[in-house]
């Protein structure tokens, strides 16, 4: 396996493989065939594994440890552990050994699981899971060990893990149709606005914007037309709406909008170019245009915060807006 023992400690290479003739003399009274065998356990283990001296030299390395770091076989032993070690520790390591070792300093690092990262022979530097620990004297020589546990699958199943997760939210927050925000998501933009709006003491507008008859696009001209109308008026809305504007479907026909930082008199000049600019256009449905309009009608934070107030204010001035003949904004 490796001579029966490469690079482990001289007095380990030098022992006899032989099999002693009890069984409770080969696990209790024969230390050194005990070490071999412990030798080939960790050559056969998935986590690399590495014994270092004094000296911080490489005495042993496990099969895992040359397959993690991309070294040959064989060509670890001799060589510095701090060959394998980032820039930001590898001129202290040695010291703080010897300072271990002589008794001057304690160490936080040894029997402690941490999240560190190695040097792979090409230069890049690999996430793993650090244990070190003190393996006592063998020889007179002093030997510590570390396991190097590989973090590159977990790192790579958690960042996908996140990418869904993210996209789950996405899904969960978003309006299929127009892909606007839905109605959760507004609800949970227009509670932080709020609260930050109360605590700067900014302004903040609310808005409700309603397509007119929307019902008779669906009745003439079928309900893949009224999908058409909510996208394209939903794109114009998002495209008249200022970068820190919240655009969200709340409903059938509805968008919830959000003006921070904004009074009712500046939230209604952007509500007004977006009315226009809906009114102005018109959406080709199978080659036969079809005009609309909306409705808005907008409200105030209250001062107490309570945004839902001021969505109510504003659905009241919607219906104002409808009443009096729609394609209008109305201001609670």
């Amino acid at each position: 396996m490796y001579d029966e023992c490469k690079g482990a400690p001289r007095a380990i290479r030098q022992t006899s493989l032989r099999r002693p003739p009890g069984i409770s003399t080969f696990f209790v009274g024969d230390k050194q065939m005990n070490r071999i065998l412990a030798l080939r356990l960790l050559d056969a283990a998935d986590d690399a594994a590495v014994i270092i001296d004094a000296g911080s030299r490489i005495r042993y390395a496990n099969d895992a440890m040359y397959a993690l770091s991309g070294y040959a076989v064989g060509s670890l032993p001799g060589q510095p552990i701090e060959a394998l070690l980032p820039d930001a520790v590898r001129e202290q390591h040695g010291a703080q050994i010897g300072a271990y070792l002589a008794g001057y300093k304690k160490s936080r690092v040894l029997g402690h699981k941490r999240h560190f990262a190695i040097r792979h022979r090409d230069g890049t530097m690999l996430p793993i899971v650090l244990k070190a620990m003190d393996l006592g004297t063998l020889d007179d020589e002093n030997f510590m060990g570390a396991f190097f546990i590989d973090q590159r699958r977990e790192l790579a199943i958690e960042q996908q893990n996140a990418a869904r997760w993210q996209q789950l939210q996405r899904i969960a927050l978003s309006d299929p149709l127009t892909q606007l925000p839905n109605r959760r998501a507004f609800e949970i933009d227009a509670v932080r606005t709020a609260a930050r709006s109360r605590r700067s003491g900014h302004p903040m507008t609310i808005g409700i914007a309603d397509i007119d008859f929307f019902k008779h696009v669906n009745d003439q001209h079928g309900h893949a037309a009224g999908d058409a109308v909510l996208q394209a008026i939903a794109a114009i809305i998002l495209a008249q709406a200022r970068a820190a504007d919240v655009v969200a479907r709340v409903g059938g026909e509805e968008f919830g909008l959000l003006f921070p930082h904004t009074d009712l008199a500046r939230a209604r000049q952007v509500a007004e170019r977006i009315r226009l600019a809906v009114a102005a256009a018109q959406v080709d449905v199978e080659h036969a245009p079809i005009a609309a309009t909306i409705s808005i009608g907008l409200a105030p934070l209250p001062a107490d915060g309570d945004w839902k107030a001021g969505f109510t204010q504003a659905d009241a001035a919607l219906y104002q807006a409808k009443k009096n003949g729609r394609n209008r904004v109305e201001q609670a």
